[in-house]
């Protein structure tokens, strides 16, 4: 295939490309440090989406904002659905969050006492109702459940545990509804982590149906893993849920995905775009799972989703003829080569340029800072809670 010809196929698959928003990047967030505010942060679900629209406005390619519960609860679920529409978005994901309560120290679905456990697997029932209201499809679930100390319970009946009520919560979903499981390796557990790797979620998720695969965030795994390799193996079995894209230099870090190491995105990348898992049909969600606590909110998850867009594009730019037939000829560095010259091509040029066929303007960050939105609501949303992990 000519250059040009995989140029525009790149464009008309960037153009369906969609990328999921977290409704908890606009608000403050931090270490146990310090939690910073600042201006403008949003006050409620609302105006959390009214945010999130913006990443949308400039970039084109945002169109759902993931919730989080109970941190995005409210009276109307429905109305807060309507909300998005008229501004242009909609409802993604439901996450749940079983991690903040007290009765949760020791656990949730793996929690020794039964009455824990039920009240973790309601919280995902009343997830389940959340979805129903919104229109979501989509329920990902991620324990913090582990243990610190040898000894401390039964591994392998945490395992039995975690099984029966991921079960009950599977039977709880309608039929056009999904669930994805979250793995991560440490933290806020240190010994163990009930749910630590891929292989763990998909052994739950697979004994559970078709309707349940794996999400793999970027930043929950140890140094050095090849997560492409992981992705290329879900995708085998069609167990690839969704991405929770961010960047990590140490541990759970969430910070801007592609800024920690851009080669690596574009590596992952690279494997969806090889099994087609790029495609609006793939089953695939791709979404973004960050917290911006030191920078703006909005403009952090605009270059955020430009980097994600920046990396498919040079995946999409890849001579896959010519690759292939370097490495079914044993070409070692000819196969690495094609690879590179891709990853070393400047896309922004191409981006920029679909923008404008999408009658956006060719830099959304630079469009937002001209808006003025920043200044706006920095100056209308005074008083108030702003909102935070506990809200």
């Amino acid at each position: 295939m000519a250059a040009s010809v995989r140029t525009e196929v790149a464009k008309a698959a960037l153009r369906q490309q969609t990328i999921e928003l977290p409704s908890w990047a606009f608000g403050n967030s931090g270490t146990r440090f310090k939690v910073f505010g600042q201006p403008g942060v949003p006050r409620d679900p609302f105006e959390k989406l009214s945010d999130a629209a913006q990443v949308h406005r400039y970039t084109g390619v945002a169109p759902r904002v993931s919730l989080h519960i109970p941190w995005d609860l409210v009276d109307d679920f429905s109305g807060l659905a309507r909300h998005a529409e008229d501004l242009g978005v909609q409802i993604g994901m439901i996450n749940s969050n079983v991690f903040q309560d007290d009765d949760f120290m020791l656990g949730s679905l793996a929690h020794p006492d039964p009455r824990v456990r039920a009240k973790a697997v309601d919280h995902h029932k009343q997830c389940v109702d959340v979805m129903r209201a919104t229109g979501s499809k989509d329920l990902k679930v991620w324990l913090s459940d582990g243990l610190n100390y040898p000894g401390q319970d039964s591994i392998r009946a945490r395992q039995d545990r975690i099984a029966e009520s991921l079960a009950e919560i599977y039977a709880a979903l309608d039929d056009d509804q999904h669930m994805v499981l979250e793995y991560k390796f440490f933290e806020p557990a240190f010994y163990i982590t009930d749910v630590p790797d891929w292989g763990t979620s998909l052994l739950h998720v697979m004994a559970l149906g078709d309707r349940a695969k794996v999400v793999l965030d970027t930043g929950h795994h140890a140094p050095g893993t090849n997560i492409e390799f992981i992705v290329a193996q879900l995708l085998r079995q069609g167990r690839l849920g969704a991405f929770d894209f961010n960047s990590r230099f140490y541990a759970d870090d969430d910070l801007m995905v592609g800024a920690a190491d851009p080669f690596q995105l574009f590596r992952i990348m690279h494997e969806i775009v090889s099994a087609g898992a790029h495609a609006p049909d793939s089953g695939v969600n791709f979404m973004l799972d960050q917290c911006h606590n030191i920078e703006p909110k909005i403009p952090a998850q605009i270059r955020s989703v430009m980097n994600v867009q920046e990396a498919t594009a040079k995946a999409l730019l890849v001579d896959v003829e010519t690759l292939t037939a370097a490495q079914l000829s044993g070409d070692v560095l000819g196969a690495h080569a094609v690879l590179m010259d891709a990853y070393d091509t400047d896309v922004r040029p191409l981006v920029a340029e679909l923008r404008e066929e999408m009658g956006l303007d060719p830099n959304p960050t630079a469009a937002f800072t001209a808006s003025g939105y920043a200044e706006k609501i920095a100056a209308e949303r005074v008083g108030g809670a702003q909102a935070g992990w506990g809200a």
